[in-house]
């Protein structure tokens, strides 16, 4: 007698963002994904959202202990994506939440979606407010006037990526440049900074302003905006979960050519 797969629980794993702010940026999809999953697995940056979601669903774990002094953050992803994959395939309805737009910088977000997808299991992202979403609103950002280029900070500098200086540009994780590990506390070192204030000043003048933001993790508080001089970077103390703002230079002369379609009929 054949064996009948067909009674056997099969797996399957929705990836969700719990946003920003602490419960205000979660959309119904996704809090009614956390409460009825199997199995919950969860980086946040907060502890007063840890203890939400074990709130919302005991079956809850944090995904932070792999993370460990002098360890690679490439191994500790890897370690992510298995401790999910494990579950999901013991054929659990497994959701994994993280900080922000799970689709934001999260590797192993991204590596389990793809791991379960090759292994036949339905697998899915749902979206969350990202700190780019927060920077719009809190900083009054329209990317549509511009144009807007976002880059990780380190990666910003190995690739030397090109960019147009008179669009807006957002660097990400300038806190953590060139750091192969995370650690609780941890700040951008001045040397690296300045290094980053060297490739920046080829496009932009010593004294263009540069802002220091960091959205807030609770409704009552406020985001951190500090703006400064470029010439001021490598002085200023930048946390892990900072971004860099750079506004546009003086936007360049239009085509009329183009321009002159807006007057056709």
């Amino acid at each position: 007698m054949s064996e009948d797969r067909s009674r056997e629980p099969r797996g399957s794993l929705v990836v969700v963002g719990t946003g920003i702010t602490l419960g205000a940026h979660v959309t119904m999809e996704t809090m009614a994904e956390i409460e009825a999953a199997d199995r919950l697995f969860y980086l946040v940056t907060e502890p007063a959202t840890e203890g939400w979601l074990r709130k919302l669903n005991a079956a809850s774990e944090s995904l932070e202990p792999l993370y460990a002094e002098n360890k690679s953050r490439v191994q500790t992803y890897h370690e992510m994506t298995d401790v999910i994959l494990e579950s999901v395939r013991a054929g659990r309805r497994v959701c994994a939440a993280f900080y922000g737009h799970p689709g934001v910088y999260v590797n192993a977000a991204h590596s389990a979606l793809q791991m379960a997808r090759a292994e036949g299991f339905p697998a899915r992202m749902l979206p969350g407010i990202s700190a780019e979403a927060c920077l719009y609103a809190d900083l009054g950002v329209n990317p549509g006037d511009v144009g807007c280029q976002s880059f990780e900070a380190t990666d910003f500098l190995a690739a030397r990526r090109r960019f147009d200086p008179t669009s807006v540009l957002i660097l990400y994780q300038v806190g953590v440049i060139g750091e192969a590990g995370v650690h609780r506390g941890m700040k951008a070192r001045p040397t690296r900074l300045a290094v980053l204030g060297q490739a920046l000043r080829k496009h932009y003048p010593a004294k263009h302003p540069v802002v220091l933001y960091e959205a807030s993790s609770f409704p009552t508080f406020e985001p951190r905006v500090e703006q400064f001089a470029l010439d001021q970077l490598p002085g200023m103390t930048i946390p892990a979960m900072s971004t860099l703002y750079l506004p546009p230079r003086p936007a360049r002369a239009q085509d009329p050519s183009i321009m002159m379609w807006y007057l056709e009929r």
